[in-house]
């Protein structure tokens, strides 16, 4: 627990003294917030669909999330260049331990920015239904943040260059959140293959999530968002303890 705790902590100071990361990881989803929830809110509005902030702003912070998630795993590659890793890993302590505290540190770090884009979205008009909604959506951003923080780690153990780590993750990411129906509706009217791709989205039941507790909108249901969450994130921190355990440095 004590290396855990370590790991988690050396994160979130890495995050803290980081202010270009944490100012550039939120350009990108501020962008999307004000131009396509300003720009989109009035065709939105007369397709009579509602406020496109209200429905926009879970997604936005999905998006945030994945993105910061993700990317959490260039770190590994990072310190597999400059040689901090093989320190880290030649320590008396379980390798399974090291990629919990170090997952659980970039989680962390990726619902701190979720958390900041959700506070800014209030100010700019974003309504919270009730304020005991909060609390829920904090647990959710940081189930998710675990998800895609142990995705970014399991590739990351596979690659060896940062290039092709951002390539790769690029790759990934953009149609996992394009898909997810952060930036549009997933109900009817959809082509047959969208609607598919979304419900293997695991980024899709998070959003959904986000929405359900936030605004009362919901596609699939919480009880479904949560459990698909939970158990793809229990497979990926699985498989990424095993591929983090036998990684070569």
């Amino acid at each position: 627990m004590r290396t855990i705790y370590i790991l988690w902590l050396r994160q979130l100071k890495r995050y803290v003294r980081s202010k270009s990361r944490v100012f550039g990881s939120l350009a990108q989803p501020l962008l999307f917030l004000i131009a396509l929830g300003y720009g989109l809110g009035p065709v939105f509005q007369k397709a009579g669909s509602g406020d496109y902030i209200q429905f926009l702003v879970p997604g936005i912070i999905g998006m945030t999330i994945i993105f910061s998630s993700v990317f959490s795993g260039i770190e590994i590659i990072w310190d597999k260049q400059f040689g901090f890793l093989k320190e880290t890993l030649v320590a008396p302590v379980s390798r399974f331990n090291i990629m919990i505290g170090r997952t659980l540190g970039g989680a962390t770090t990726s619902t701190m920015q979720g958390l900041i884009v959700f506070l800014i979205a209030i100010l700019i008009g974003f309504k919270v239904n009730r304020l005991s909604s909060l609390l829920p959506v904090v647990l959710l951003m940081l189930l998710v943040s675990l998800l895609f923080t142990a995705l970014g780690t399991l590739i990351a153990t596979k690659l060896d260059d940062m290039q092709g780590f951002q390539l790769i993750v690029n790759f990934l990411v953009m149609p996992l959140f394009f898909l997810s129906g952060a930036i549009f509706p997933l109900g009817g009217g959809l082509p047959e293959a969208l609607i598919v791709l979304s419900r293997i989205d695991p980024l899709a039941y998070g959003i959904d999530a986000f929405r359900t507790v936030l605004g009362g909108m919901s596609t699939f249901g919480l009880g479904v968002d949560i459990g698909v969450l939970s158990v793809i994130t229990l497979i990926l921190i699985g498989i990424g303890s095993y591929s983090f355990s036998r990684m070569q440095i």
